[in-house]
């Protein structure tokens, strides 16, 4: 990695968006990587030199994000989702199908360089004028001429509760910051939307990236912060173009950097950028990763309120929650307080996929019902029958056809048995194989963990091969026992909740579907023709 004066110029610049100068290792690896492709030894040297690191501190974190490349890609570098969702639906056969006609596995690249392939995960309102002009940024008016604490009890008494899995109030959390403590304060957005099903926080912040920016602002106003960050998703790199310029347009407005609107508040906002790794959505490992480091989960306490980014008091949100604080502030506590039900207020965002006629985004107020949900959405695809659906993501335990009245809220959903999670509603219909979608799971939360604790690490291990056993009709009765004792032994033992959604599916598959477990063993294998929950006929037509 040869260096320009202008290639010196970026990373210096890019080093100097932080506090602290290891965060800047997971960019500058971008920046090494658009320049050659991939990351390269040389490219290593170079980062460690500018960070005054050792080499092997730069190539350990190089190593542990799967976005970074160790070894050249093609000219036109393919990559096909096929996680549980687009794999029912045809993904696994359209990624055989380019493996055959071009020759090459899985991140292989063809005889003449010119293609790669790869698994992936998938992935005017936009514009500062646009969002302008239908009353955006009046919110941080008005906030800013409130005081701190006057803006975190309106987020209280609103009733807003964190949109990314937990549920948390976010005006409690808000509250937790120490006040007059005399130390710099951070506000972080967890924006690395990686939960298989979920993607909510993706297409918002693509279509309107100024409700986020504006959220923030008052976010670090309220808690005392002069500095943000968005931690956002690496694959998604066309809405961090978009956040990027948002941000860049703010900035030329006046609406961040020194002395926002003559208020006296000032705020440095830098999206940083992820490179491939799930546990990154949990919220300590995200700190880490943001520190320069692996992203692996911290021990707690102490808790992020007390020591997060850099040591020091910090806020971790959800982007949904986050977006969300400018109509708290605009239209008032109560009026968001009005919507929802009694201990799950305001409205939020489901997100439908699968098998429905129209997946997509809906936004409605919390408490709504699936029934209702996939009426809006067109009904279930070709009338086939419901069989079963994810409430808040792959991490919570599945609900059947049984389930279509259960109110879609924080306490209607536990008392079901589940976890509204991330609110990521997969829907899957009579022709799916409830033993392959868990199998795909598994086997997602196997390569993302991040290895640190020997029940995840191990204990995903051993549950894939169980699971492909059974999936293959290999095995005996007792296998689903065991697969069982395994999940009894790894939830709640390990430092995250990783573990515990590998666990929620599998648990929950065998309390609804055991006997569908048991005809694959009687049989041989799978009683199901995976062409049949595909979305594509045999010659490529979507159906």
């Amino acid at each position: 990695m040869p260096l320009t004066d202008s290639d010196n110029l970026v990373m210096d610049s890019i080093i100097n968006r932080y506090p602290r100068s290891r965060s800047a290792i997971m960019p500058l690896l971008h920046f090494a990587q658009s320049k050659d492709g991939y990351v390269t030894p040389e490219s290593i040297e170079v980062i460690a030199k500018k960070l005054n690191l050792e080499s092997a501190e730069v190539s350990a974190v190089a190593t542990f994000y799967t976005q970074y490349k160790r070894g050249p890609v093609g000219e036109y570098h393919v990559g096909v989702c096929t996680n549980t969702l687009c794999a029912i639906m045809g993904g696994d056969e359209i990624f055989e199908s380019l493996k055959e006609h071009l020759g090459v596995e899985n991140n292989g690249v063809t005889e003449d360089g010119k293609v790669s392939i790869e698994h992936i995960e998938c992935n005017d309102s936009f514009t500062l004028d646009g969002y302008r002009r239908n009353g955006g940024y009046k919110a941080i008016e008005k906030a800013l001429n409130m005081s701190p604490d006057e803006v975190i009890q309106a987020v209280k008494d609103s009733g807003l509760r964190g949109r990314g899995g937990a549920g948390f109030p976010t005006g409690m959390k808000w509250g937790f910051i120490p006040q007059g403590d005399n130390k710099e304060h951070y506000f972080v957005v967890n924006a690395d939307e990686s939960e298989p099903g979920t993607c909510k926080d993706t297409p918002l912040m693509l279509a309107n990236p100024h409700v986020l920016i504006e959220g923030i602002i008052i976010g670090s106003y309220a808690i005392r912060a002069k500095h943000a960050f968005i931690y956002i998703r690496g694959e998604v790199a066309h809405v961090i173009r978009r956040v990027q310029q948002a941000i860049e347009d703010a900035y030329k407005a006046g609406l961040l950097g020194k002395n926002i609107l003559g208020k006296g508040f000032d705020l440095d906002l830098v999206l940083h950028v992820g490179a491939g790794a799930y546990i990154c959505g949990e919220e300590t490992a995200l700190l880490d990763s943001l520190e320069g480091f692996r992203g692996q989960p911290r021990l707690r306490p102490p808790f992020p309120a007390i020591a997060g980014l850099y040591a020091r008091p910090t806020v971790v949100n959800n982007v949904e929650s986050v977006a969300s604080v400018p109509a708290i502030i605009n239209n008032g506590a109560q009026w968001f307080a009005s919507l929802g039900t009694e201990k799950s207020k305001g409205f939020t965002l489901y997100s439908l996929s699968g098998h429905v006629k129209n997946p997509g985004q809906f936004e409605a107020p919390l408490g709504i019902t699936l029934r209702e949900l996939i009426d809006m959405a067109g009904g279930m695809r070709n009338g086939n029958k419901l069989k079963f659906w994810t409430p808040g993501g792959s991490s919570t335990p599945i609900f059947t056809d049984e389930h279509l009245d259960i109110p879609l809220d924080y306490e209607g959903v536990a008392a079901a048995g589940s976890m509204l999670g991330t609110k990521a509603l997969q829907i899957f219909d009579e022709t799916t194989s409830v033993v392959r979608a868990v199998l795909r799971w598994t086997e997602f939360y196997k390569h993302e963990s991040c290895g640190k604790c020997t029940p995840c690490r191990e204990g995903t291990w051993w549950l894939v091969q169980i699971l492909k056993d059974l999936d293959a009709g290999k095995g005996e009765q007792a296998d689903l026992e065991k697969l069982l004792d395994l999940c009894d032994n790894i939830a709640g033992r390990s430092f995250c909740a990783l573990a515990d959604g590998a666990a929620s599916p599998i648990i929950s598959s065998i309390k609804y579907f055991r006997e569908e477990y048991l005809e694959h063993l009687r049989i041989g294998g799978s009683p199901f023709n995976p062409a049949a929950s595909s979305l594509l006929t045999s010659d490529g037509v979507k159906v």
